[in-house]
């Protein structure tokens, strides 16, 4: 009986396997091939845990070149090209796929920088402009000009296609395409699965330490002297995967509410021409008066359900857009920004101070050995604490890796959140104000000689920008902006 029992049970388990579903699942049509290493052909006889997503499942040479019939390292690598999505090479590899998406690219302001470089080479007294953050001079006539340039080069502008990040857990990235479509993770590349819709993970690998982006998830950077930061801790070594210690402060509602940066910077608006159209995403793109409601051209997402607009994110989940009710909306309408009764808090670094030096006097920079710069740190953290030689005080140039002597240190006069800074724009506007061109710029020789001495540039520094703290007004909403309007009726 029991022998019957088993040849029925066999022959089941038989009939309901040849029943199993075996229709290759997209997530599954392209992961790493399980035949040993020595038979996988070409490059997959070295890489043989590559994995590939369903649009890229192309052969290595495809995009990195080189000899996929060789048996040998040295020949396979002939003519190989490591970084095919870099800035130098995505024309070739990525444009032959993607030619619109590289052309949108190349002229793009993520790419070239050229707002961030002109504001400040202008705020400091340049009166040219330069169409890209590589066309910075290396050798500039005027001195005080000609510091302000190794700056950026060197020290301000580390967050940009061309560079693969500082050497921290969570901004390390790959350059060009690869910073926004793979995933890296502690440093790392996970697999060669590219992204279609780049996640808030790419976006604040480059917007972090106090730069819109980070402020989305209330996050705001401690300040660099030991006395200033906490934990307390004695641990070694103590994990700081952005740099630097954050304070949690409160996340923008659209965070809240489950929504990351694409749902609103999309690839589109983030392409060339995009950026500089007279259409640009405001809130006012979503939220309008009651009736009122216009689907915009440029917002994807956004569409009415039973008279009423909604809008739904990027993994499907349905907003209803609220309206703008207050009558408060109405009566200051084309006279003060929304954020400016909407921020919940801002980024206020009042006096950021920057030196260069070429001397041998790490001594003084004892309590400031976090930098935000991995270089200058494991330079200090070396010339400091370890009993080998002393590292020259150089640094590398961000965008051709030339090392150079000097090394920039970096400090703040004062770190806050609060209060919001208001002022009036030039378009006569109230906006949120920072001072993100109060730079105060100093440089030492390596013979201690002082060659500049807290060099500022035309103006106080103040600029407006569009704090991502977006929350509740709140009753005293008023009272950041009320003097101001006294004042223009005075007048």
């Amino acid at each position: 009986m029991h022998y019957k029992f088993f040849l029925f049970f066999l022959a089941l388990v038989t009939l309901l396997a040849g029943c199993k579903d075996n229709t290759p699942r997209p997530e599954e049509k392209t992961t790493s091939i399980n035949k040993p290493a020595a038979l996988l052909p070409g490059c997959r006889r070295c890489h043989a845990e590559v994995t590939l997503d369903q649009h890229h499942n192309l052969d290595c040479v495809s995009c990195h070149r080189g000899d996929n019939t060789a048996t040998e390292q040295q020949k396979a690598h002939t003519g190989l090209v490591a970084e095919p999505a870099s800035p130098a090479n995505m024309a070739k590899s990525c444009g032959k796929c993607h030619p619109k998406r590289i052309q949108g690219c190349a002229g793009s302001l993520h790419l070239s920088l050229k707002k961030a470089v002109n504001l400040t080479r202008h705020h400091f007294g340049a009166t040219d402009t330069i169409d890209s953050l590589t066309a910075i001079p290396l050798q500039e006539k005027k001195p005080a000009l000609a510091l302000v340039d190794d700056m950026l080069r060197r020290r301000c502008l580390r967050c940009h296609l061309y560079n693969r990040g500082d050497d921290y857990p969570y901004i390390k990235r790959g350059t060009g395409c690869a910073a926004c479509h793979l995933q890296f993770s502690g440093g790392r590349l996970q697999s060669h699965r590219f992204l279609k819709s780049p996640g808030d993970w790419q976006c604040i690998s480059c917007h972090y330490a106090n730069h819109v982006g980070a402020d989305y998830y209330g996050q705001f950077e401690h300040d660099f002297n030991w006395e200033y930061r906490t934990p307390y801790t004695s641990s070694e070594p103590y994990l700081r995967p952005y740099g630097v210690e954050l304070h949690d402060l409160s996340p923008d509602i659209h965070q809240q509410k489950g929504m990351i940066c694409i749902d609103c910077h999309n690839g589109k608006n983030l392409q060339a021409g995009q950026q500089q159209s007279e259409q640009k995403i405001s809130c006012l793109s979503c939220h309008g008066e009651p009736g009122s409601w216009n689907r915009p051209p440029d917002i994807e997402g956004l569409t009415v359900d039973k008279g009423k607009p909604v809008f739904i994110d990027h993994s499907g989940h349905t907003h209803v857009v609220p309206m703008l009710r207050n009558p408060a909306h109405k009566k200051y309408s084309g006279r003060v920004s929304c954020q400016v009764c909407h921020a919940q808090w801002s980024f206020d670094d009042y006096g950021t101070y920057l030196m260069r030096n070429e001397t041998d006097d790490f001594d003084m920079m004892e309590r400031l050995t976090v930098q935000s710069s991995s270089w200058v740190e494991q330079l200090l953290d070396h010339n400091l604490n370890s009993d080998e030689d002393e590292r020259d005080p150089t640094m590398p140039d961000g965008i051709t890796g030339k090392i150079r002597p000097g090394i920039w240190y970096k400090g703040f006069g004062r770190r806050r959140w609060r209060p919001i800074i208001v002022r009036r724009d030039d378009d006569g506007i109230l906006k949120v104000f920072r001072p993100i061109l109060d730079l105060h710029l100093s440089a030492v020789d390596s013979d201690g000689q002082v060659l500049f001495d807290d060099l500022t540039g035309n103006d106080d520094g103040l600029r407006p920008y569009t704090p991502h703290t977006t929350g509740p007004a709140g009753l005293f909403y008023l009272d950041r902006f009320k003097h101001l309007l006294e004042n223009q009726k005075k007048k």
